[in-house]
């Protein structure tokens, strides 16, 4: 079991990393790595420095003040400080010896597209799925003036601010030649789904994706909803491409965190059940913020053919509610879910976020099979190896494709190339 789930490579359907075309987008390296937002606001409950102050220091300045106060005048045992350490663990570095500039030295001698073939040989990860914005002035142009893709890197296409906040997204619309208005007319919703066909073309979307705040309530006349039912989703059911919600966000709970500030709160599941019940033509994913919504995410997958549940979403991605929530999956669904996505920033994050999660998810399925052992039924090592690529990666590929053909060791719609390093 060990074998077979350490080793699988598997396609990380939710990141924040970037192709290396996307030059500075694609963040790596030791400053990057402490600077990532759980460590700045895990930092601000030792600094004795006022908000601003670090905001105005360089990063990496501010990359030194959090690697003093979390790791050598405290002992770097929360999630976010081990992971560092796996991290840099896992490249061969010396963790006792406490020296940064030692480890900036070490990084300076790589190129970023070097060091992203190592980070994703070493964490075994075959794909990655970027998170893609057309209204992210960083990442446009490069959309705009095309490039050779990685072919490992994929795409979601982000579209907060288009259900969020159309006021203003309709003029960004419109500056980009698209005939619409504040107001929801068929003119503009014509338009919409035009943009919507011409950035899903550009950047070969695989599903579309949008992150929601607690309040989410459907059904209801709401822009938001209008937005959804006579844009996104038809969009989605042209294109044959899934409609991922990421509920539970609180926006700016402390401004002066910046990135770090954003809470987390319930969701009404109910109002997904709804949504998902009225549009059963329509594919979902859903991956939820709050611990409280998981159980019955669970129940309404077990309604739903047509909803997929990933992964452990930002502050769910951590190893007590990882065990928790896969344990309760495969309790509640069997194997017809994906247990994790790492949510990377940083590229290098991807060799702990997926060390810790094989880890854990390995020791959920060796109870479970065990389990099976106990009835007399006994999983051969080619199930094993099926249900572990199932788990990373199979399990979404087939509910994008829309086939529900199963995967086994022999069979076609799991090629080995597919996952290929």
């Amino acid at each position: 079991m060990d074998r077979v789930v350490t080793n699988t490579p598997v396609y990380d359907i939710h990141t924040h990393l970037y192709d290396p075309a996307f030059g500075e987008l694609l963040l790596w390296g030791i400053d990057d790595v402490l600077v990532y937002h759980y460590l700045v606001s895990e930092g601000f409950r030792q600094f004795d420095l006022e908000y601003d102050v670090f905001w105005a220091m360089s990063k990496e300045q501010q990359a030194e003040a959090i690697w003093n106060a979390l790791f050598i005048e405290n002992s770097p045992i929360s999630e976010a400080c081990r992971g560092v350490l796996t991290t840099l663990n896992l490249l061969g570095l010396d963790v006792k010896k406490r020296d940064l500039p030692a480890l900036r030295k070490w990084f300076a001698d790589w190129d970023k597209d070097k060091y992203t073939n190592r980070v994703m040989e070493l964490a075994k990860v075959g794909s990655i799925c970027m998170t893609n914005s057309p209204f992210d002035e960083m990442e446009k142009p490069t959309w705009d003036a095309g490039f050779n893709r990685d072919e490992r890197f994929t795409s979601a296409l982000r579209i907060d601010p288009l259900l969020l906040d159309w006021t203003n997204t309709s003029r960004s619309l419109a500056e980009w030649g698209y005939d619409v208005r504040p107001d929801l007319s068929e003119k503009t919703i014509t338009n919409i789904r035009r943009f919507l066909e011409d950035w899903t073309k550009k950047i070969d979307a695989k599903y579309l994706m949008v992150s929601l705040p607690p309040d989410f309530n459907y059904p209801c006349s709401s822009e938001r909803a209008r937005l959804m039912e006579t844009a996104v989703l038809p969009h989605c059911r042209e294109f044959g491409l899934p409609f991922a919600m990421m509920p539970g966000v609180k926006r700016g709970v402390n401004p002066q965190l910046k990135l770090a500030g954003d809470g987390v709160a319930k969701s009404c599941v109910e109002s997904f059940a709804n949504l998902i019940s009225a549009h059963p033509d329509n594919k979902f994913l859903i991956t939820a913020l709050s611990r409280e919504n998981q159980y019955e995410l669970c129940v309404m997958a077990r309604k739903f053919r047509n909803l997929h549940l990933f992964g452990c979403w930002w502050f769910t991605n951590t190893p007590y509610l990882i065990n928790e929530m896969t344990r309760m999956r495969i309790e509640l669904l069997g194997l017809s879910f994906t247990p994790q996505h790492s949510d990377a920033r940083v590229l290098d994050q991807l060799l702990y976020k997926w060390s810790h999660s094989r880890k854990i998810i390995g020791n959920v399925l060796t109870k479970k099979y065990l389990d099976l052992m106990e009835t007399g039924w006994d999983p051969t090592p080619a199930e094993i190896e099926r249900d572990v690529k199932n788990l990373f990666g199979g399990n979404f590929r087939r509910f994008c494709d829309g086939s529900s053909t199963s995967v086994t060791s022999s069979s076609a719609s799991m090629k080995e190339e597919e996952f290929a390093i």
